[in-house]
């Protein structure tokens, strides 16, 4: 169940592009996440995409977004869902969300930067209430989780 925010150059995914990014950074947070194959466990995933203007975003000082396209996504999920093995899952999945959305006509050198962030326990509010990592295993229907859904 994370929440996914998203950072992009502006016009840099226009049009299904930007469908294909949103849907295939979704895919990739289910795998990654081990979230039940359901839609209204996926309806959890939250994906917001700002756009960045011009000169706004640089590397080493210099806007460097006429040769690389730098893309970042910050993931927050509810800690202990995962492990080290999912979480280069992740990385690499959510890559590949952005290599797959790529504009055909756009040749600049794609640059990811992918910080997934552990929402404490107890530390995560959601409609006015606190929720708990067996609430969250009981709502997402995490499959390697459900030990823990079973027991509320």
């Amino acid at each position: 169940m994370p929440n996914i925010i998203l950072k992009i150059p502006k016009g840099s995914f226009p049009g299904e592009a930007r469908a294909t990014l949103v849907r295939s950074i979704n895919d990739a947070a289910v795998l990654a996440e081990q979230i039940a194959d359901d839609p209204k466990k996926r309806f959890l995933c939250w994906v917001v995409v700002e756009e960045v203007e011009p000169g706004a975003w640089t590397c080493g000082t210099v806007d460097m977004t006429s040769q690389m396209l730098p893309c970042m996504a910050m993931v927050y999920v509810p800690v202990g869902v995962l492990d080290a093995a999912s979480r280069a899952n992740y990385v690499e999945l959510m890559h590949s969300a952005f290599m797959q959305a790529l504009p055909v006509d756009d040749k600049r050198q794609l640059m990811t930067s992918i910080v997934l962030h552990d929402v404490a326990d107890g530390a995560w509010g959601a409609n006015g209430v606190i929720w708990n990592l067996p609430l969250f295993a009981k709502a997402a229907g995490f499959e390697h989780l459900q030990h823990l859904a079973a027991a509320i």
